[in-house]
């Protein structure tokens, strides 16, 4: 996965922002109204789903999905790993509200759903041990450790099914952790990622404003105002 060009980053961002802002203000368990508070700074986070290991793991890898470049922050600044780590210790990464009941397909179609006895957490607690398992036993270093080459060429092993592991499937767990990552970088403030709606100021979009009948016939014309949180924080 080569690190991507300011036209190519932002192209790629708005193609997500669509689907992962309605994640954030919908929330994963319920109104984002009720969502725990804005997370503090990254370096004093203490993560609750994670272990030590594991938190290296995923700051590296969401520093790599969305890296600090010439258009704007990335996932570190928008505290995308915080969102994560709050997913997978609420009702999303237990699985609470799915159908987790087998059989389960081999190689179902994408209509039949999720197809895994494996709860998002745990998906993602294996997918990370198995990775720096294979990390070591190919560059004698935890993915954490590698340089950003080396991390890309796992990423995008994972992405495209190139590497495989025994107890997960890689493929499942770099979809989790590539949907997740853009979700922590679009989803209100609220859920503890997009800090400072990074993410949407990015994009240029506007958060949670009440009224925009003003703009309604100005096409294709860049709005002027800075974004809104849920919370009444604004950028």
């Amino acid at each position: 996965m080569k690190k991507p060009n300011l036209t190519s980053r932002r192209s790629l961002l708005k193609a997500s922002a669509t689907t992962a802002v309605a994640v954030g203000f919908a929330g994963r368990g319920g109104s984002a109204l009720g969502a725990a508070p804005p997370a503090p700074d990254l370096s004093s986070y203490k993560p609750v789903a994670f272990n030590a290991d594991e938190w290296r793991f995923l700051l590296a890898a969401c520093d790599r999905l969305i890296p600090e470049d010439a258009s704007g922050p990335g996932a570190l600044a928008a505290n995308v790993p915080v969102f994560i780590d709050r997913q997978m210790n609420g009702d999303f990464g237990h699985a609470r509200d799915w159908y987790m009941q087998g059989p389960f397909a081999d190689d179902p179609s994408p209509l039949m759903g999720y197809q895994s006895p494996l709860t998002p957490a745990e998906v993602y607690h294996l997918g990370i041990k198995a990775t720096d398992a294979w990390c070591r036993q190919k560059f004698n270093a935890a993915f954490a450790d590698l340089s950003a080459e080396q991390k890309d060429e796992v990423l995008t092993g994972l992405d495209k099914g190139e590497i495989t592991f025994e107890d997960v499937s890689a493929k499942q767990f770099f979809s989790f952790l590539l949907q997740n990552t853009k979700e922590g970088f679009f989803a209100d403030p609220l859920h503890g990622g997009n800090k400072h709606m990074i993410g949407w100021a990015l994009i240029g979009f506007p958060g949670a404003r009440g009224a925009y009948t003003e703009w309604v016939d100005q096409h294709n014309v860049p709005y002027p105002l800075g974004p809104v949180s849920l919370s009444g924080e604004r950028r």
